[in-house]
């Protein structure tokens, strides 16, 4: 199989993120690299420019970075982050973070390229549950 898109879960809460991430890992693949970046370093409610450009090194295993903010600043911290690294293989999806976070999982555990797991995430928004 060859190297997966990695998954970054950016959140104010690293509680919800490591939710999410045992969530995905149980659905998806231990092969996917899944990395949050969540809280601040100190443990409190927010989000972090380091942990979310540290988050992004860990999680890059050569197929491209799929990045998921849950809202707010996550997003703006995310932004900077991307500004200040540009990378074509590193996006910035604007989708649902539970749902978003399943499916792109999914995807890169089928050995999907980064296009199409970012492609899965965003179409997770138009998912009806009922």
């Amino acid at each position: 199989m060859s190297t997966p898109v990695g998954i970054v879960l950016v959140s104010h809460s690293a509680e919800l993120a490591a939710g999410l991430r045992l969530l995905v890992e149980q659905i998806g693949s231990d092969t996917v690299p899944v990395v949050t970046a969540a809280g601040t370093e100190d443990g409190r409610i927010g989000t972090s420019y380091d942990l979310v450009l540290n988050a992004i090194k860990i999680a890059d295993r050569g197929a491209g970075v799929l990045v998921l903010p849950d809202l707010g600043s996550s997003v703006l911290t995310t932004r900077t982050v991307l500004d200040d690294h540009p990378r074509p293989d590193v996006v910035l999806v604007d989708a649902p973070f539970v749902e978003g976070a399943v499916a792109a999982v999914v995807a890169a555990a089928s050995g999907a390229d980064l296009q199409t797991v970012v492609n899965s995430a965003e179409e997770a928004r138009n998912v009806r549950k009922l």
